[in-house]
Formats: structure tokens, C-alpha cells, sequence
């Protein structure tokens, strides 16, 4: 199936991340016979994870991070739906140590953070890492982080994606704070460690944040984190458009995705943004078999294992109250968080008259995303379809099982997409931003000093 590329041009390469999840995506996975429990968190299992990623030549592994799930209500803890992880910004500090090439993304919520605590985080850990870091921009706000973090007046949608707007703002302008060089030549003989005027302290004063700083290491190895989003509303499509270097999405049909890609793509001239410039990965889960009979086994033996009883959930809205076997009622408003995927779920709901059982089966289960299912040759046949149509740059795996699902796709999966010449066999340059074929950005300052040499000589 696969297309040959023109003689002296490079072949476009899919992008591959694997979202990480203790257990699997799936919530029958850890009720499954293979899988071990009750160690705690385990920084073993999330090493293997990371390192089986590395070994599939993968671009970055994801975490995720939903901060305040606690409140009285600890049914979701009872079904097991916590992540059962580390706060990301540990975990990856630590993975960075243990791996050599992988891009490690951690999610970070600007509602609940300070652009300079997070800026001097996330160039430490660029630097730890030697330049393979990425920032999970998200503004989610949830009753359970309200009343964690006793949030009096949260902000609507729109004035959240805008705060997060200035936040990203205000941590480049301290990630640009000093030039790229200005620790490298410290002089012993005059004893001068670096020159002030390679320094900018930042005096921002915006209508969320005030900040007088400068900060206290260098410059990142990649400049700045890779900016990842996954918006799906249109307040969240635009944001991705002017911010966002990778976008996780949703989309369980071709036309969706396409939709999405054309519609994401096209936004970003407005921001003087090339469509090179964003690579956008929807969620794929999947299940392979020696037989496509096999591999639909496997997955029904987890869908078989989905916990019913108590309260049910879709995309965070409580249908508890509604039959199981009724269909999904249409005088639900429509939840501040997640507005798009909450869209999807009533048009697939619409589309195939699904009931609420058969919705949390086919949409809960996987958030949403797209599901092969098939030998290894079937599954790459699907991922190759879409990325040859122009419809994805690659995908953001969501293995429902681990470690088993996640090595079996590296192991069987990834040499078929090798072999049709659309993904690596080797890790080329030393940052995430090589990986992903995406520029460093320059620093402001050196923009200002160019621009400025212009102007005199012109």
C-alpha cells in the first residue's frame, strides 16, 4: 500500500507517542488475570513502559494528570479509574535520567500553576533530559480541582483558554530571559561569570499574571518545551492553532478527521504558522491478534470486564439516573469541560442510535478514539490508510492493556510500518524538536538586536 517517494525528496515519517497508563487505557484492564496489582505506584512498571516506547523508535510518551478527583465521592477510586501514577513532572524527571532518546511530555493545568514555577520546571528538566521535553498545555476545571484548590470565581471556557494564552505568553518571555549563551564563557582571570546585558528580565503586567523576574538558569536546550494541546471545541481549535507544536485528538471516522485537520491547519496562517509546524495525533487504541478473530477476542475480553454497577459516567457526565439500555437523553447541557468530545459523543449517539450502555462500550472505553483491531499487518494497513490520506501526522497510542497491548505493537506492528518505509528505524538528532522536524525557537531577544542591525543598515 505504500506510496514511494519522489527520487531526492524525504519521505514523510509518521509520528508516534504513547500515552502511558499503569494498567492500560482500558478500565477492565486491571482486572485482568496477567495483571499485577497492589505494589503501589511503581516506578519499575512506568520505566518498562517509557523504555518499550524507546525501543519502538517512538517519538514521546504522554502523561496525562486530572488534579483534584478526591472530594467525598470516591466511587471513580472504587472502579479503579484513577490513573494510579506519579504527578507527571516527577515521573518525567525521573524517566529522563533512564532514557536516552524518547520525548517526554508531561500535562500541566494553568489553572493551578505559576508561569515561573513552571518555566524554571520545565527548562531544569529540558536540561536534565538534553532537550526532550513537552508541555500538555490544559485548562480544564473540574468540580473536584475547584474545590481542591478552592476556586471561588472559575472562569468560564473562553476566559480559561485566555488565561492560558497569557500563562504560555509569560513563561516564553522567562525562557527568554537570558541569550542562549550567556552562562558559557565564564572568565576566571577577570572574574566575570557572564555578562548582565545578556540578561532581560521580564516586566509583564497582563490581566491575569504580574511578573517582575528573571529566571535563574539557562535557556532550554529546545528553546522552549514542544507546546502540546488537545482543543477540540472551536475556542480550543484556535488556541491549538496560534500555540500548539502537537495536538492529541479525537476522531473515530475518516471524515472526522479529516474535518478536524483541514479545519486546525487552516487556522494557522492567521498566526504566521506553516501547517509544518503542528503535528496533530488523534488516540488510537488497539488490539492485535495472530487473527483478526483473535484480536477481537482479546478486546472483548476487556470490554467483558467493564464495571456497570454504581455510578455511570460518560465523558465525565453523570448519567446515573438514566435506564442503561435507554438512549442518551437530549436535554443534557452541554459540560464546560470537554465541550467538543462531548459533541462527538451525542453525533455518534445520533448517528448509530446507540444506547448509554453501548456508548460507554464504544466511546467511554477509549475516550472517544479510534480502535483497530486485526493482525499486525491489518493494523498497520489502517494507520498507513489514514496517513497517507492527510488526515493525521501519526498517532497518540492509547494502549488498553499493559504492558502486553503496548509491546505486542511495538514488537509486530512497528516493523510493518518500517518495512512500508513510513516510520524511523533509527532516532535522528538529539531533541524532541529534531524528532518532530520542528524549528528552536529563536529567542526574542535576538529577533529584537536582528531587527534593530536592520534598521540601522537600511
Amino acid at each position: 500500500m505504500s506510496k514511494t517517494a519522489s527520487s531526492g525528496t524525504k519521505k514523510r515519517q509518521l509520528v508516534l507517542g504513547a500515552f502511558l497508563t499503569r494498567y492500560g487505557h482500558h478500565p477492565g484492564a486491571w482486572r485482568q488475570p496477567e495483571t499485577q496489582l497492589g505494589v503501589g505506584p511503581d516506578f519499575a512498571s512506568w520505566l518498562h513502559l517509557a523504555r518499550t516506547a524507546e525501543r519502538g523508535k517512538f517519538d514521546t510518551v504522554f502523561l496525562a494528570d486530572f488534579v483534584g478527583m478526591g472530594g467525598d465521592d470516591l466511587s471513580s477510586y472504587e472502579k479503579g479509574a484513577g490513573f494510579h501514577g506519579f504527578e507527571p513532572l516527577s515521573l518525567i524527571s525521573a524517566l529522563a535520567a533512564a532514557t536516552t532518546h524518547v520525548g517526554l511530555v508531561a500535562t500541566v493545568n494553568t489553572n493551578f500553576s505559576h508561569p515561573y514555577t513552571l518555566a524554571r520546571t520545565l527548562a531544569s528538566i529540558d536540561h536534565l533530559s538534553g532537550g526532550r521535553v513537552g508541555w500538555n498545555v490544559v485548562s480544564s476545571l473540574s468540580p473536584g480541582s475547584i474545590a481542591t484548590f478552592g476556586v471561588h470565581d472559575p472562569l468560564d471556557h473562553a476566559a480559561r483558554y485566555d488565561r492560558a494564552s497569557e500563562f504560555i505568553d509569560v513563561a516564553k518571555k522567562l525562557w527568554d530571559s537570558w541569550d542562549d549563551d550567556a552562562f558559557d564563557h565564564p572568565d576566571k582571570s577577570s572574574g566575570r561569570f557572564l555578562s548582565p546585558d545578556q540578561g532581560h528580565p521580564v516586566h509583564h503586567h497582563g490581566k491575569y499574571f504580574d511578573v517582575d523576574a528573571v529566571l535563574d538558569l539557562p535557556r532550554p536546550v529546545q528553546g522552549y518545551p514542544v507546546f502540546v494541546q488537545a482543543g477540540n471545541s472551536d475556542t480550543g481549535r484556535d488556541f491549538s492553532a496560534r500555540h500548539a507544536e502537537m495536538i492529541y485528538a479525537a476522531a473515530q471516522f475518516v471524515e472526522d478527521a479529516k474535518d478536524y485537520y483541514d479545519d486546525v491547519k487552516g487556522r494557522l496562517a492567521r498566526w504566521g504558522r506553516s501547517p509544518e509546524q503542528l503535528k496533530i495525533t488523534p488516540g488510537l487504541s488497539f488490539s492485535i491478534g495472530r487473527t483478526e478473530e483473535e484480536a477481537h477476542e482479546k478486546f472483548e475480553r476487556l470490554q467483558g470486564a467493564v464495571n456497570f454497577s454504581g455510578p455511570v459516567e460518560l465523558m465525565g457526565v453523570d448519567l446515573t439516573g438514566y435506564p442503561l439500555d435507554g438512549p442518551l437523553p437530549t436535554d443534557i447541557p452541554v459540560p464546560e469541560n470537554g465541550k467538543g468530545r462531548w459533541t462527538q459523543v451525542v453525533r455518534l449517539a445520533e448517528r448509530e442510535k446507540l444506547t448509554i450502555r453501548q456508548l460507554v462500550l464504544r466511546y467511554n472505553v477509549v475516550r472517544g478514539h479510534r480502535v483497530v483491531i486485526g493482525t499486525p499487518a491489518q493494523v498497520a494497513d489502517q494507520i498507513e490508510d489514514w496517513f497517507l490520506k492527510g488526515v493525521v501526522d501519526g498517532f497518540n497510542l492509547i494502549s488498553p492493556l499493559n504492558p502486553a497491548f503496548l509491546e505486542e505493537f511495538v514488537d509486530l506492528v512497528v516493523p510493518e510500518l518500517q518495512r512500508r518505509e513510513i516510520f524511523r528505524t533509527a532516532y535522528e538528532g538529539k531533541t524532541l524538536r529534531d524528532r518532530l522536524n520542528l524549528p528552536r525557537p529563536v529567542n526574542q531577544h535576538a529577533r529584537l538586536a536582528v531587527n534593530e542591525r536592520e534598521a540601522v543598515q537600511a
